[in-house]
């Protein structure tokens, strides 16, 4: 095989896989009830769509993964107009995440620690892919994972990162890292 016919079937493999990825991406979930809802910060519309699932009784607790460590309960209560009770006895904010990966470890952590078993994943559509696979990876017991993603409207070069970000991950996880 030349050198060209190589490269011809990897950029193939590539497109047909970046393809693939879209037709992946999350899409909003139904009404079912879960355990606990996560909501990984970092897109617009994320925590407001888990608090607003939370007040409606979607699931018995929350926690809001990857939360700057400036933030506290109060002020997120504020600025969502939601009842300050809603946080103190349903809401907890996962400060130690600070990427992706850390956004799976530290949610399997607290689905055991709380003994939960369905979880409803919060996050932006091109985002779910990556969030899925990392929250699997980290779970260590039988846990249903629905995915709720939020639409948005992601430009093409955002979605190519997101997929590259995904694929590398995707290697490193199947190297055993």
């Amino acid at each position: 095989m030349t050198i060209i016919r190589v490269l011809a079937i990897i950029a193939l493999a590539y497109l047909l896989g970046f393809a693939a990825f879209m037709l992946s991406l999350g899409k909003p979930a139904g009404p079912e009830k879960t355990d606990a809802i996560v909501v990984l910060t970092g897109g617009a519309g994320r925590v407001a769509r888990g608090l607003s699932l939370m007040e409606a009784g979607a699931a018995k607790r929350m926690l809001i993964s990857g939360a700057d460590s400036t933030v506290r309960p109060n002020e997120l209560a504020h600025e969502y107009r939601v009842p300050r009770r809603l946080f103190a006895c349903c809401i907890d904010l996962g400060y130690e995440a600070v990427d992706t990966r850390s956004n799976g470890e530290e949610t399997a952590e607290w689905l055991a620690e709380n003994g939960y078993k369905s979880v409803r994943l919060v996050t932006t559509e091109w985002h779910m892919p990556r969030a899925r696979m990392e929250l699997a990876h980290a779970l260590t017991g039988d846990v249903e994972v629905i995915g709720d993603a939020i639409p948005s409207d992601p430009p093409f070069g955002m979605l190519v990162r997101e997929y590259n970000k995904y694929l590398v991950r995707r290697a490193a996880l199947w190297m055993g890292y």
